[in-house]
């Protein structure tokens, strides 16, 4: 297992999670990945993830065995405003072969389904994910996720919510998201 990044002063912005189990902080690499980090900074400028959740999580036990595995937990505005969430228009795809950002413990990943595509919602990983990266046997076309930043504080509060009670990988209450903001 690996651990998180010690907050450091790099100049990077950090963003704050604030949930009822406590506060996430993850630190946003807008200089690797710019288009996706500074996608998600104009959701939470525009205030989207005020009133979102956490609705799924990915464990040993509620996806397919003959799938490859992931432990992540899933946030965003699926759930809260599903509406808002459709309307809003793709991010480019900045595969982890262009940013060199790969799915460790903590990273922070935009969720999707065909390239570009990925909008609002976003997933930690809780462990090492190899099959999310470029290459990765996560997604049939081989072009991973667009990850874009790590948890600095807080893992915590990330693995309290994967072990949660769930129903086919949705959690049960979703956790609620009071707001995401910077730091």
């Amino acid at each position: 297992m690996t651990s998180c990044k010690s907050p450091e002063k790099t100049g990077l912005p950090h963003i704050i999670i604030e949930t009822g189990y406590g506060e996430i902080e993850i630190e946003l690499y807008t200089d690797k990945a710019p288009l996706t980090a500074n996608a998600f900074l104009r959701y939470i400028d525009s205030g989207y993830y005020d009133q979102s959740n956490f609705y799924r999580v990915l464990n040993m036990y509620n996806q397919p065995s003959n799938a490859p595995k992931a432990f992540l937990v899933q946030g965003g505005i699926w759930k809260s405003n599903n509406e808002l969430a459709q309307s809003l228009p793709g991010i480019p795809h900045e595969s982890t072969k262009q940013t060199g950002i790969l799915h460790k413990e903590g990273t922070i990943s935009m969720a999707r389904n065909e390239p570009g595509s990925a909008g609002p919602e976003f997933f930690i990983m809780v462990e090492d994910e190899t099959g999310f990266d470029f290459g990765g046997e996560n997604m049939e076309d081989g072009l991973g996720f667009a990850a874009f930043g790590s948890v600095v504080k807080g893992m915590p509060i990330v693995r309290k919510i994967h072990n949660l009670k769930e129903a086919n990988q949705y959690l049960q209450p979703p956790v609620y998201i009071h707001t995401i903001r910077r730091k």
